[in-house]
């Protein structure tokens, strides 16, 4: 079915609970929230994502995305372990929401490669479509991130008064 392998199966399957869970935070805490249990499943099923993507993906911009999206989410991850004090969850929210375009960007441009079943919406990488909807993600990333820093950055002058 869609054209996907038992291996391809367990990559989408092991990485699509991340989806529901990124919603989940940016509705709950307005970033991706690495210290709460919706961040901990999130970094687990990315990793799975990311991981088995070398194992399935046949474009080396699939290798890039999956190495990118790991590097970015152990950073954002890891960053909280340091004494960077306000630098370091502006940090974390740039390393974090950048994932989630690293997963969604994917996400769409398969879907819509492989949805309805034998008769895809879209059949050449440079289909307008597919380049419309890959351009409206990197601009959500463009306004969510800049509304993230906006709002982190009131919430550290708020703390200074």
């Amino acid at each position: 079915m869609f054209g996907i392998s038992p291996l391809g199966w367990l990559h989408t399957l092991g990485s699509l609970p991340a989806i529901p869970l990124m919603f989940y935070m940016f509705a709950r805490y307005g970033r991706i929230e690495p210290r709460s249990l919706a961040g901990v499943a999130y970094f687990f099923f990315m990793a799975v994502g990311g991981g088995t993507v070398f194992l399935v993906a046949h474009a080396p911009v699939s290798y890039g995305i999956g190495g990118a999206t790991l590097v970015l989410l152990i950073a954002g991850f890891g960053v909280g372990f340091l004494p960077l004090g306000r630098l370091g969850r502006y940090a974390e929210t740039i390393f974090l929401s950048l994932t989630a375009f690293l997963l969604m960007l994917p996400t769409v441009t398969e879907i819509l490669r492989r949805v309805p079943d034998g008769h895809p919406f879209v059949t050449d990488l440079h289909s307008p479509l597919l380049l419309g909807a890959q351009g409206s993600l990197l601009v959500l990333l463009i306004l969510g991130l800049s509304t993230q820093l906006f709002v982190l950055a009131r919430q550290g002058k708020r703390a200074i008064r």
